[in-house]
């Protein structure tokens, strides 16, 4: 076993919303839109990036996140609308924002970062800011582009899920992409 591996918590996403994604993800390249493009299966959202950490570390994770979603009861969201970060002048990222009970998914959040600073995990300075990443750009984009596709997709409406269980993965890096191996999970109640 490798002496660390990539990982991250994040909110597992129904396949039906991962099709839906997909979709806008053609739609966006049929627009011109270039980018290094997300693959649909990888598409998730995520509410703890833990990078490198030790394997043995991954039983006390998992409980720390079972214990601090364990109060949660399942909510409902919205992926909803495209943006990107950090702004239009120069764009690194393209994503779906999310409506409903976003209340929820941000206050489960805080309760992740605070039973993960317990065993010394370092709380995120920014801000959450609950996304799904469609792709990331590798190379400038005229803002012009941008603002076409903000104004065509920004009302987009894509579907609402239940956020019903937190993932651990941990993450490989290939050359053909990023696989992701599920390592533990905790259910909503």
């Amino acid at each position: 076993m490798p002496s660390t591996i990539r990982t991250f918590i994040a909110l597992e996403l129904p396949p039906s919303l991962i099709s839906l994604l997909a979709k806008v993800q053609e739609d966006l390249q049929s627009m011109g839109l270039r980018a290094k493009w997300v693959r649909p299966e990888n598409i998730h959202l995520t509410l703890k990036f833990l990078g490198n950490i030790n394997p043995t570390d991954i039983d006390n994770i998992g409980g720390a996140m079972v214990d601090a979603v364990g109060e949660i009861e399942t909510f409902n969201l919205v992926a909803e609308g495209i943006g990107v970060f950090p702004g239009i002048k120069r764009p690194r990222v393209i994503w779906v924002g999310l409506k409903g009970q976003v209340q929820l998914l941000f206050a489960m959040q805080r309760l992740l970062e605070d039973s993960l600073a317990a065993l010394g995990y370092k709380k995120e300075k920014r801000p959450f800011k609950g996304h799904l990443t469609l792709g990331r750009f590798k190379q400038s984009v005229n803002p012009n582009t941008i603002r076409r596709v903000l104004q065509e997709f920004g009302d987009l409406t894509i579907e609402e899920f239940t956020a019903r269980r937190v993932m651990f993965y941990k993450s490989d890096l290939k050359q053909t992409g990023a696989v992701y191996s599920q390592l533990q999970q905790a259910v909503l109640e």
